[in-house]
């Protein structure tokens, strides 16, 4: 692929998964108008950053005394720190022990083992339905999840299957005694309407982030076809691939191909000799009539057989008024929240942080994934957050819309030390060297393992000058003091570019931002 086409997919996809770590500001950003120390000047001062804003704000929640304020109460683009907010939102409306129980009726009349109706699925908003639960109820991810494979290099599966909920519902339909649907199967999205407004789209049912994953794993030599391996399988997805193996050490160029309704998906390209897999996604197009396949065919494995057709449409017209009567026969029972929120935080997922405005919007009883924005606003302000330092459209951050002050992200966080679960939140965050979005920079250096936070890159294409334009690199989070508190902080630039639009100057960005964060965590544990 070639740089233009992946910025142009990193701009598509947000960009909200980078490493981006933005600190400190130009002359004049710390208290009282003093300049920043040298080692961090010279990074401020760099050409990427000639033209660019930097907010930055750090205190410590105990005292209240604030040891970096420039621009605090200036809008920023918040990129992915805006996850803080809809992310803090939905864990205190739901609960963090909160639990999704998806449950599976039996609509008809049940003579012995045969069940002459429907099973219907009634879908409660899971984000990952057992997909990613390892066998201690925790759950899994990568530091590049697989939802940025077409956007971000690196991108890697975690090893559970994603059906794996589908096919707990299954075995326990046939626990209960039944082995013959005379009718169908059908998913009940009546949940919530997807709302197009926010991208991701979140569905009320969520099978694998609704994504195909297509891995390519090179040959043994060059001129040799690489191997496909692609998952969940499910009909009538069909996944071809052309790719040959390449010589060693030339770039991956992989392209996907995919039929008008997303079911024929066709590989094409080149892969290096002795590189490690690259893996990319397509999208599902119709979740619900893909997650009802997925169950009859689960079924069908568990020993259930289903009279209907297993592919087609979703018969959602066939859905009853009331459960009244239909007892359950089945049911999946999802991690607690605060486990999500750890996904969500950890990977900046998008269709995660977007899923929790919907559900913030069912409990007030509404279809309607935009009522969930004034919940969120009643969560801040009894959070002690201003209300009007925040200004989100979506979720994740990715809204041309989205906006934040620096101050108002160190608001939610001194939020989160003041409840029971400060721990909790603050292990969820990226930490800086160890893990998600955070893992590949100050692997050796005295912060490692010292700042958790969330980052945010808000990235795309500058035609005109061929080059990076970043719109945002922000992070928000905590600092680990000497004396074992910790301060909290938001650190912010937007306007930044790279000299050309070579992908590496980005990271560069990030390394340089990375080094930053490090320096101000050394300098607040030496202050106390």
């Amino acid at each position: 692929m070639t740089t233009s086409g992946l910025v142009r997919r990193l701009a598509a996809a947000g960009c909200s998964l980078l490493l981006g770590v933005v600190v400190a500001g130009s002359a004049g950003a710390t208290a009282g108008g003093d300049d920043p120390d040298p080692e961090i000047a010279a990074i401020m001062h760099k050409p990427d950053y000639r033209h660019a804003q930097w907010g930055v704000f750090e205190q410590d929640p105990k005292t209240g005394d604030v040891s970096h304020s420039h621009l605090a109460d200036r809008f920023f683009l918040p990129g992915s720190t805006a996850k803080l907010f809809s992310v803090s939102g939905t864990w205190k409306t739901l609960g963090g022990q909160h639990r999704f129980v998806t449950p599976v009726r039996a609509v008809g009349a049940r003579r012995g083992a045969t069940l002459t109706g429907d099973l219907d699925l009634v879908a409660q908003g899971d984000l990952t339905m057992g997909g990613r639960t390892r066998p201690d109820g925790t759950v899994a991810y990568t530091d590049i999840d697989h939802t940025y494979a077409n956007s971000v290099p690196g991108a890697t599966l975690t090893p559970e299957n994603p059906l794996a909920g589908l096919d707990h519902i299954a075995r326990q339909v046939r626990r209960s005694g039944i082995t013959k649907v005379n009718g169908d199967v059908v998913v009940d999205e009546r949940l919530f309407r997807p709302d197009p407004e926010l991208d991701p789209v979140p569905e009320p049912l969520i099978i694998n982030d609704n994504l195909i994953d297509l891995l390519t794993i090179p040959g043994t030599r060059p001129g040799v076809p690489a191997k496909l391996s692609w998952r969940p399988h499910v009909a009538p997805y069909r996944v071809t691939s052309t790719v040959r193996t390449v010589a060693r050490g030339k770039p991956a160029d992989i392209t996907v191909t995919v039929s008008p309704d997303g079911t024929r998906i066709r590989l094409s390209g080149t892969i290096a000799a002795g590189s490690a897999p690259v893996l990319r996604v397509s999208d599902v197009r119709d979740p619900a009539a893909f997650g009802r396949t997925a169950l009859i065919e689960a079924l069908g494995r568990a020993g259930v057989h289903v009279t209907a057709k297993p592919t087609g449409p979703n018969p959602a017209a066939e859905l009853p008024r009331t459960y009244r009567g239909a007892p359950s026969v089945a049911s999946y029972v999802s991690p607690p929240y605060a486990q999500y929120a750890k996904l969500i935080l950890k990977v900046s997922h998008n269709l995660g942080s977007n899923l929790g405005i919907c559900l913030m919007a069912v409990t007030t009883g509404s279809h309607d994934c935009q009522a969930g924005f004034p919940v969120l606003r009643a969560f801040l302000k009894r959070a002690g957050v201003d209300p009007d330092g925040v200004q989100l459209a979506d979720g994740r951050g990715g809204n041309f819309v989205d906006r934040a002050t620096p101050i108002a992200e160190a608001q939610m966080l001194k939020y989160w030390l003041r409840t029971p679960d400060a721990t909790r939140f603050r292990l969820a965050l990226p930490i800086l060297g160890v893990d998600g979005s955070l893992s590949g920079n100050c692997r050796a250096c005295p912060a490692r393992g010292k700042v958790f936070a969330k980052v945010g890159t808000v990235v795309g294409l500058d035609a005109v000058n061929n080059r990076l334009a970043v719109g945002a690199q922000t992070i928000a989070g905590y600092l680990r003091r000497g004396d074992g508190r910790y301060d909290v902080f938001y650190v912010g630039v937007n306007g930044a570019s790279t000299p050309t639009a070579d992908i590496n100057g980005l990271f560069e960005i990030i390394a340089d931002l990375s080094d930053i964060a490090a320096h101000l965590q050394q300098d607040a544990e030496h202050r106390s």
